[in-house]
């Protein structure tokens, strides 16, 4: 059997050996203290402190302000997750170190690439769990918590996006290259049904040809019309003398739902998960807002990413741990402190570049992680040597 068979032989017949187990254990039960310690540091640093703000300020009721401290924390979980898989990998790996087992590991021929394959596969468990979590709980536990606080805090971003609502409607023109604005629809608030002092100003051929003002507006699900009531109907033409008015107490228009379905899904990326957000997409990218679509296309994009920042950490904790027979719990702190700023404000401005169309929404989101691992696989050679 050459080099090339055996090498797949053995890939395909990868078994968890006994050092792997042992390994994968020592690194459970510190992540799981690293989460805990992590997830209250964050919790109590910021949710704390803003909830007595609107305790004090708002009136907000202290059984309201347990409830959104709890559908806050799993967002901070979230975060500590990829954090914690730093801290213990550098601890983990290097008490190991420190302890000289790693030596006894590599005196009888087990390579470095070996010894941290366990952290990659712990890793790789933490990454569906971060993902899964992304996907079901924080997103709907955001939303909750913004819900229950509208009615006592009256500038929630949730209240400010179902006020003074505002949408354009474009169509194609004849050679087909260019949009023109077709109608623009303004509505001073949204209750969740109906749309408040509503003004529908259309266009035909870039001449203004119509205004519809009405007191209120609801979509008709089974007709497929909007429903307006108590307004007037403004026409205009080319020539003035023809213009003329005409009021309504009910009338139902073919109009296109979709203002009815932005401000019914209208959310922050951090209340959505990965299929919302696409939706919410879709619909957006009917309004021709740049600015929304590429925060939305880069809120995807990192959606997918950030649980891989666990893979990525895990690499480089467990190699800087295993380099080094002088890192204590306190250096590793140290270092991942360290290493978490770099990394998260390398992100921030790699982020603000994709916000503003410099960069694609894929690279991003994804060139921090590809970087992180490509700076992981050279201090692994570098160790190996």
């Amino acid at each position: 059997m050459n080099k090339k068979k055996l090498y797949i032989y053995r890939l395909f017949n990868f078994r968890l050996a006994l050092i792997d187990y042992y390994l994968i254990n020592e690194l459970s039960y510190f992540f799981l203290f690293s989460v805990g310690l992590f997830s209250s540091l964050g919790i109590t640093l910021s949710t704390i402190s803003d909830l007595a703000y609107k305790i004090t300020e708002y009136n907000l009721p202290i059984k309201i302000a347990i409830k959104v401290f709890c559908l806050k924390l799993p967002e901070f979980i979230a975060y500590a997750l990829p954090i914690s898989m730093l801290l213990t990998t550098l601890v983990t790996y290097g008490r190991l170190s420190h302890d000289s087992e790693l030596i006894a590991c590599r005196s009888v021929g087990i390579s470095i690439f070996r010894l941290i394959l366990p952290a990659l596969i712990f890793s790789l468990m933490v990454i569906g769990i971060t993902f899964v979590f992304n996907e079901i709980v924080v997103p709907a536990a955001n939303y909750q918590a913004t819900i229950i606080q509208e009615q006592f805090i009256p500038e929630t971003s949730f209240s400010l996006q179902r006020k003074d609502i505002y949408y354009p409607e474009y169509e194609k023109s004849n050679h087909q290259t260019q949009k023109s604005l077709k109608r623009l629809y303004y509505a001073e608030s949204f209750d969740g049904k109906n749309l408040r002092n509503l003004t529908i100003i259309s266009w035909a051929e870039n001449q203004l040809s119509q205004i519809i003002v009405s007191q209120s507006a609801s979509w008709d699900q089974t007709q497929k019309l909007w429903n307006l009531v108590n307004g007037s109907i403004n026409y205009f033409t080319e020539n003035i003398s023809n213009n003329f008015s005409k009021q309504f107490d009910y009338l139902q228009l073919p109009l296109a739902k979709t203002l009815f379905a932005l401000v019914s899904q209208e959310r922050n990326p951090e209340e959505m998960n990965i299929a919302q957000a696409s939706q919410y997409l879709d619909l957006i990218k009917l309004t021709d807002d740049d600015k929304n679509i590429r925060l939305f296309q880069v809120r995807i994009q990192q959606k997918y990413a950030f649980p891989f920042i666990c893979l990525v950490f895990a690499a480089i904790g467990s190699t800087l741990g295993a380099s080094s027979q002088n890192i204590g719990r306190a250096k590793s702190f140290g270092f991942t402190a360290l290493i978490v700023f770099v990394y998260y404000l390398f992100s921030f401005l790699v982020n603000a570049l994709g916000l503003v169309g410099v960069l694609s929404p894929f690279l991003a989101s994804w060139l921090p992680n590809f970087l992180g691992l490509g700076l992981a696989f050279w201090l692994l050679i570098k160790t190996s040597l």
